[in-house]
């Protein structure tokens, strides 16, 4: 059974919930899932194309090798930074770089649209642009796939935050090994409980391990912004740093480790992993909860709110997210 078999037949509810599972997605970085997914994913059709025609050839990622073992890799999608299929296969192009280049030890993720690190999934394209894309290595979808690929990647992976990582930002930054984040610009939240979801991109089991349970609950459930400063102090990051700060720490940080031997790094990575890391089939489980979720008629009312309030158009939606989800509340 696929995400289409699922969604209501009234045509105004299942344009609403064909944006909300192209989008939601967006906040779980996974929920490209398949409707009816045992909690250990299956590999998708092999027949499957591996992209869709109409998706935009448009470069959304720049990486620049600073040395062999030290990259940067950019998002740089202006106006807000959003993720969706179009950038799925330049993603899975540097993954599999990042993966296989034998001399890379260190990667560092930033952005270069302002106010932006990296936002949600893209509610325009028709859902099958997303649904149609092949399984990863893993046998998850794509977006989990590629989040656990970076986790367990011998190569030590830095997330630099200045601007919203919201959705598959923050979850991008929870698969990094390491975050930092700009103390006046750095804005960090899973929204998606404010909208009637079910995170689906790994943040239930990944945030317990960082900041505890209840910290965890308190941003799950609150679905509430939180900046630089709160998310070093929940462990939400490791550090936050005055803005001007920021990139000479994180670059220092990268460069050293840069110098050390590879294989040292990787294996000292791998013994950490074994006692931190969540297991595949968790974040499997965060996937059939969210294909759940999404289904229900509270969501599918919530996403379309926010799409008529100007979600992925409107500035002031895009960077007070937080602040919009607080008003689909019940009262």
């Amino acid at each position: 059974m696929t995400l289409k078999s699922v969604l209501p037949q009234d045509p105004y509810v299942a344009r609403i919930s064909m944006k909300l599972l192209g989008t939601a997605a967006l906040s779980c970085l996974a929920g490209l899932a398949l409707a009816g997914q045992t909690s250990i994913p299956t590999k998708a059709d092999s027949a499957a194309p591996a992209e869709v025609s109409s998706i935009s050839t448009k470069q959304q990622i720049k990486v620049e090798k600073r040395t062999p073992a030290y990259w940067r890799v950019t998002f740089d999608n202006p106006p807000f930074n959003i993720f969706g299929p179009e950038t799925i296969p330049q993603m899975e192009k540097v993954v599999a770089e990042i993966e296989t280049d034998p001399n890379l030890r260190v990667v560092v993720f930033d952005s270069d649209v302002p106010g932006f690190f990296l936002t949600h999934y893209n509610f325009t394209p028709p859902l099958a642009e997303s649904t149609r894309l092949p399984s990863g290595p893993t046998g998850l979808h794509p977006l989990p796939d590629m989040l656990v690929r970076i986790s367990k990647s011998p190569v030590v992976s830095i997330a630099l935050i200045r601007g919203r990582a919201t959705g598959v930002g923050s979850e991008l930054a929870l698969a990094s090994d390491m975050r930092f984040a700009s103390r006046e610009k750095a804005i960090l939240s899973q929204w998606e409980v404010g909208a009637a979801l079910v995170p689906g991109g790994g943040p239930m089991a990944r945030l317990p391990r960082l900041m505890g349970r209840g910290r965890a609950l308190e941003v799950l459930l609150g679905s509430d912004d939180l900046d630089g400063d709160l998310a070093e102090k929940y462990g939400y990051v490791n550090r936050s740093f005055d803005d001007d700060k920021l990139d000479p720490f994180v670059d220092a940080l990268a460069t050293r480790i840069s110098g050390f031997d590879r294989q040292a790094i990787a294996d000292t990575k791998r013994l950490v992993d074994f006692a931190s890391l969540p297991s595949d089939p968790e974040i499997a489980a965060g996937w059939d909860a969210f294909i759940t979720s999404v289904q229900r008629p509270a969501a599918q009312k919530n996403i379309g709110r926010l799409i008529d309030m100007g979600l992925q158009n409107d500035p002031d939606i895009e960077a007070r997210l937080g602040h919009y989800t607080q008003t689909l509340a019940d009262k």
